[in-house]
């Protein structure tokens, strides 16, 4: 018998070979922010430390595309559309790429000198706090295939739930790398508590469909936010946390990061309602109810 060689599809096309919208959009999503990287490169863009910048550009992006990774499941329980679950394996891996990319430019920031990268990443907590995260990334990437889930079965549910503790490392990383001037690094926490009330919502409830659950978990979320960006500078940077605490009650001169998790929140408790709005008027484009959701 002869063996065939596995046969070769484009990302955009989805399980059956077919063109898919959606995960074209998520390979445009996955490509833009290292070709606008790139292309900073080619016009220094990136400044006297081009070294530096990049690292730093990938590494958000590796924390906003986890982030958006994280987000498909809770979307795909409160619109119930499906097909969000086709894109997790290509976001993942993409989150992946770009943290071996992030981790890749530091050693070429310290001269590709791999005895000077490690000595810095054991010696300097919060590069070993990123290393952990990267580590366990590739973790997931190298079973993020057919194969391993049938060997593994139920145990690969239990291994890839360590992505949020993943995605708490690499925040806690960003928190520590940011110093004084930590918005993002407060704003990606407050949505990784969102996702992470979202999550158990659906444990205890079993009801993302459900406008006032999802404003319930928005308003701890946001309070939780204002609460860990006031202590984190209080006790990382000595400025007073009350003086944070009080900034989170003015939109003024920009809106804090409590302030846009709560209307991220609110926003996303509208969703079911559109959904209904949607489907009454029948512009659902083939949205249905959400099919029950894996346990990972």
């Amino acid at each position: 018998m002869i063996d065939f060689p596995p046969r070769f599809d484009w990302p955009w096309n989805d399980r059956r070979g077919r063109f898919s919208a959606l995960r074209l959009a998520a390979c445009l999503l996955a490509a833009v922010p290292v070709v606008w990287i790139g292309y900073q490169a080619a016009t220094v863009g990136l400044g006297p430390r081009p070294y530096e910048a990049a690292t730093h550009e990938t590494g958000l992006w590796t924390l906003r595309l986890l982030l958006i990774t994280l987000a498909l499941t809770p979307l795909r329980r409160i619109t119930g559309w499906t097909r969000l679950a086709g894109i997790r394996r290509l976001l993942g891996l993409t989150v992946f790429a770009y943290a071996v990319l992030h981790l890749t430019l530091y050693i070429g920031d310290q001269g590709w000198n791999l005895g000077q990268a490690a000595s810095e990443i054991i010696n300097r907590i919060y590069l070993t706090i990123g290393f952990v995260a990267v580590t366990g990334l590739t973790l997931l990437a190298v079973t993020s295939n057919d194969a391993a889930i049938r060997r593994m079965k139920l145990r690969w549910h239990h291994l890839h739930r360590i992505v949020y503790g993943l995605a708490a490392l690499g925040i806690l990383h960003f928190f520590m790398q940011a110093k004084l001037e930590a918005t993002e690094a407060a704003l990606m926490m407050g949505l990784f508590l969102l996702l992470m009330g979202y999550r158990a919502a659906h444990r205890f409830s079993a009801s993302l469909g459900n406008p006032l659950t999802l404003a319930a978990v928005a308003v701890p979320a946001a309070l939780a936010t204002a609460g860990l960006e006031a202590t984190w500078y209080g006790v990382a940077t000595g400025i007073p946390w009350r003086a944070v605490l009080n900034a989170n009650l003015t939109l003024m001169p920009i809106p804090r990061p409590a302030v846009i998790i709560l209307a991220v929140g609110l926003a996303v408790a509208l969703l079911p309602i559109l959904m209904q709005c949607f489907a009454k008027a029948g512009l659902s484009g083939g949205v249905g109810k959400a099919t029950p959701p894996p346990t990972s």
